[in-house]
């Protein structure tokens, strides 16, 4: 079976507006109709013609069509591809055998299924899945949230041709999202062709850098900074979380680097996560003769060589 370009049956080019397509396939209609013509074979290349505007005057046959791409050509050996058409449904009568084409047949025919005289019939197929990124703050996720998002998407025009459109969607976030995760919001993706229903639309969860933690999983990380005092000698201190600051005890002589666990303070779930403090010692500034002269003391009351091991 011979693959048939119809674009180059109608001397059109693919992305030809449908006014084109119309105006082409009249022309050509004129000139090879058989009670008019006096060319050589003018019966044939006006089944031709018509077979070609049958598929390209309908939006929905038309997009089906363009779906096994623009790489074969005409005369070429041709078999429908196993999966041309996933995704696709179709019912309504067949096509007449003696009206179309094999290469018809094969794409949009019902052999042996109820035969009509006008060769009608409905094409349906699902809308496309379609993905998105919102990007969320990281309270969002302990508390939930609602957002307002602005998508472009693309929808099949009268002529055929994928349109680029805007729309805006109320969506809610729900608490305990994680980065990375994904929403299904059901038929909000692609428009169906025919009696096709939308598909769904689904929003990959990102969240905005924080200038004060990072996420892994559902746990949460914070750099806490803590005096020389407080690491030496323990303390208790308020810490952030994003869910509300509350009270950590810091062991005496940690160091700097060691991580303390809140349990359940990560990012909400089922199991909730946990939020690490990463204690970071931090030294005041020597930028006063009293902070001068408390450092000297300070060196003075103690036998401390920070790079004892190193061998220098």
């Amino acid at each position: 079976m011979e693959f048939k370009d119809y674009y180059d049956t109608l001397e059109v080019k693919r992305d030809a507006a449908q006014d084109e397509i119309k105006r082409a396939y009249r022309k050509l209609a004129r000139k090879y109709h058989p009670d008019v013509s006096k060319e050589a074979g003018a019966e044939e290349r006006f089944k031709q013609v018509g077979e070609a505007y049958e598929v390209l005057k309908d939006p929905e046959k038309r997009a089906a069509y363009d779906q096994l791409g623009a790489n074969w050509q005409a005369g070429q050996d041709f078999r429908p591809p196993p999966d041309w058409d996933q995704g696709f449904e179709f019912d309504g009568d067949g096509f007449s055998e003696a009206q179309f084409s094999d290469f018809f047949e094969s794409l949009f025919g019902q052999r042996g299924h109820g035969e009509s005289a006008r060769g009608q019939r409905d094409f349906h197929a699902r809308g496309r899945d379609t993905h998105a990124r919102v990007v969320i703050d990281l309270e969002d996720a302990y508390l939930g949230a609602s957002r307002t998002l602005t998508l472009k998407h693309s929808e099949l025009g009268a002529d055929g041709r994928p349109v680029l459109k805007e729309r805006t969607l109320n969506v809610r976030i729900p608490r305990g999202v994680r980065q990375g995760q994904h929403i299904r919001l059901a038929k909000q993706g692609g428009g169906g062709i025919g009696e096709g229903g939308a598909g769904d639309l689904y929003l990959e969860i990102e969240f905005a850098r924080h200038p004060f933690y990072h996420v892994e999983g559902k746990d949460v990380y914070l750099d806490l900074p803590v005096a020389p005092w407080e690491a030496a000698l323990g303390a208790t201190v308020k810490v952030p979380t994003p869910a509300g600051a509350v009270d950590l005890k810091i062991p005496a002589n940690s160091v700097g680097g060691r991580k303390l666990r809140l349990k359940g303070r990560g990012i909400p779930s089922q199991q909730a996560g946990d939020l690490y403090t990463v204690l970071r010692i931090s030294l005041p500034p020597a930028d006063s003769e009293p902070a001068k002269q408390a450092y000297r003391e300070f060196q003075q009351a103690l036998d401390f060589d920070p790079r004892t091991g190193l061998g220098a």
